[in-house]
């Protein structure tokens, strides 16, 4: 299932396979524990986003709300987009190095992890992603409609 049409959340849990629910709601779980204040989960894209809503940020490029993370169940693997380690460099580096401690495979994409069990993501570093001090300044920013949550400037492209 590369994208879905369900309308909520809990429909798109419900179109997938219970072990592969399992997992996805596993992932769910930490993402929605450590999402900033202010972001909402919802369907956007065929996927689950975690975004900043066109009410709190409407100067967008695309008029979509700016997605700060997302997952899926794509047909060959689970998926979690970190559109802020797509972003930066320094978010990227102690992703791979959390991996590479934690003595992980790390199957990446440009902001895509890729895995198909729970154990195949090193949890700690995937709950951290949304608790780093530069994520909540720049969800801060965001809010305050200075620049977006992944702190690349939105005006003026």
């Amino acid at each position: 299932m590369a994208k879905s049409g369900a309308a909520s959340v809990a429909g798109y849990l419900r179109e997938l396979p219970p072990e592969r629910r399992a997992v996805l709601a596993a992932v769910r779980a930490v993402v929605r524990r450590n999402l900033p204040a202010g972001y909402r989960e919802t369907m956007n894209w065929g996927l689950v986003c975690y975004e900043i809503p066109l009410r709190r940020y409407p100067d967008t490029y695309n008029g979509q709300p700016l997605c700060y993370a997302a997952l899926a169940a794509e047909k060959n693997h689970n998926a979690l987009y970190l559109m802020g380690v797509y972003q930066d460099p320094a978010q990227t580096k102690r992703l791979k190095d959390a991996f590479r401690k934690a003595g992980k495979k790390l199957d990446m994409g440009k902001s895509c992890l890729r895995f198909w069990k729970l154990e195949d993501l090193a949890r700690y570093e995937a709950s951290r992603r949304g608790r780093s001090k530069g994520s909540r300044r720049r969800s801060e920013r965001a809010q305050r409609g200075n620049e977006t949550a992944l702190g690349t400037e939105v005006r003026g492209r």
